[in-house]
């Protein structure tokens, strides 16, 4: 799957503040994550990040 900067992704394991939704902000070597329950951010390796993420979530955002 392929994952581009703005996506939500939902992970396997709940953040200690209660999200499972996460925002990407970098692509590359690493993946750069920050949680939409409690802003924090983490940089964690590609492959660990592919492994920890379930699926996309839908992020289209109506503008009304």
């Amino acid at each position: 799957m392929e994952y581009n900067i703005g996506d939500i992704v939902r992970t396997k394991k709940v953040h200690p503040c209660g999200s499972k939704l996460w925002e990407i902000t970098r692509v590359g070597v690493d993946f750069k994550l920050k949680c939409q329950g409690c802003g924090h951010v983490i940089t964690i390796e590609r492959q660990k990040a592919l492994k920890m993420i379930t699926k996309k979530e839908n992020n289209n955002i109506d503008n009304k």
